[in-house]
């Protein structure tokens, strides 16, 4: 008996527990349980990885990964545009309004004299001086005046039309139209054509140089530039800019460097590449004769360890007159100059000069400048010269 009343006392007691449990769940504001976690293998990968860093999801200790910095983009720097030069074949002719805007006073001054009734001591005087200021020089100006005197005796009675044939007669003449201007820039079977450039510094040589390129490529032909003026930085940098323009490979040395090197690599750029033409700018100080025969002699005699110098080029600028031709004579006693680029000849009234460096050195005006642009650069053109000074 007493062992039955014993089991049902632990009965109650269970069942006692057991409500007191059910009322703690379901009593009024009581927690539900939390619900179980999905498995790892369900969690989106950003969850996986956040689970992963040190610390646990977030709170202190926690840890964020940042994102590795983003570079500013370089600028992207275009190449210069290559440029389509003209041919310079009739540049001459389209320029002439240039030169006979600085030339043509001289030939009206010219004309008035010749057109008078009597042509006296006094007259032809005048004749002379017009031509000598001109810097046409004073040989060549006896000889127009003896000329002209010979011919206006025959003549007698003259009119305008006459006058001016006379004049552009005998102005031609002395030009010498029969003189070879032809710029020698044939290839040597494998081998290119070498032109060197020489002048005095600020004669506009290097920008000679630059042009002479440009005319050369827009006539169809392949170029390779010699930067051996190593004496002045911004000569090699002037070079390089022209060279971009049109595409033309341009061989450069050290500041200062030796110049005969330049000249060396590039007439074997010129080789290697198998360009038509190599055109070297040089440098063009005047300090001593001795120095600058040393120089440039030694600049031709390494070029000619890989080619023939076709050309040797002196730039001259019309508007110094005769200091200008002072700089050529000294120029021609150093090396074998083979033709003249005039620069500025649309800024200066002294056209003369054409006549009197033809005359003192005995070879021929090949190239005029005449302006600042880019193909203003133009083979010259003896009839259309003489053509400007007298003006239609």
């Amino acid at each position: 008996m007493d062992g039955y009343l014993g089991v049902i006392v632990i009965v109650v007691l269970v069942a006692l527990v057991a409500a007191g449990g059910l009322f703690l769940l379901f009593r009024p504001g009581g927690k539900a349980a939390p619900p179980a976690e999905p498995p790892e293998t369900l969690l989106p990968p950003e969850e996986k990885e956040k689970r992963a860093a040190p610390g646990g999801e977030e709170g202190e200790g926690a840890t964020t990964t940042l994102p590795p910095p983003v570079k500013p983009a370089e600028p992207v720097v275009a190449p210069p545009e290559v440029e389509v030069p003209p041919p310079s074949a009739g540049r001459m002719v389209r320029l002439r309004s240039r030169l006979a805007r600085s030339q043509s006073a001289l030939g009206r001054g010219l004309l008035e004299l010749l057109s008078r009734d009597r042509l006296d001591d006094e007259v032809w005087d005048e004749i002379e001086e017009a031509l000598i200021t001109a810097d046409v020089g004073v040989a060549p100006t006896r000889a127009i005046v003896e000329e002209l005197q010979t011919k206006v005796k025959v003549l007698g009675t003259r009119t305008p039309d006459q006058v001016r044939a006379l004049l552009r007669e005998q102005l031609l003449a002395q030009v010498n139209p029969d003189l070879d201007r032809t710029l020698h820039v044939q290839r040597h079977g494998e081998r290119p054509a070498v032109v060197l450039v020489v002048g005095v510094n600020g004669t506009g040589k290097t920008t000679t140089t630059g042009k002479l390129a440009r005319s050369l490529i827009g006539d169809g032909k392949t170029v390779v530039l010699g930067a051996a003026d190593t004496f002045r930085a911004a000569a090699a940098d002037q070079l390089q800019t022209w060279g971009d323009r049109v595409g033309a490979e341009v061989v450069r040395g050290p500041e200062a460097g030796d110049p005969a090197s330049v000249a060396f690599d590039a007439t074997a750029k010129g080789i290697l590449d198998k360009v038509d033409v190599v055109i070297v700018d040089t440098a063009g100080r005047l300090h001593t004769k001795t120095g600058l025969m040393d120089e440039l002699g030694k600049v031709k005699r390494v070029i000619e360890k890989k080619a023939t110098v076709d050309e040797v080029l002196l730039v001259l600028d019309a508007t110094t007159g005769q200091n200008g031709m002072r700089q050529a004579q000294v120029f021609a006693e150093v090396v074998n100059i083979t033709g003249i680029a005039l620069t500025k000849l649309d800024g200066t009234a002294k056209g003369g000069i054409v006549i009197s460096v033809q005359r003192e050195l005995g070879v021929p005006v090949k190239l005029a400048g005449l302006g600042e642009g880019p193909d203003d650069l133009a083979p010259f053109d003896p009839e259309v010269f003489v053509d400007a000074i007298l003006g239609d």
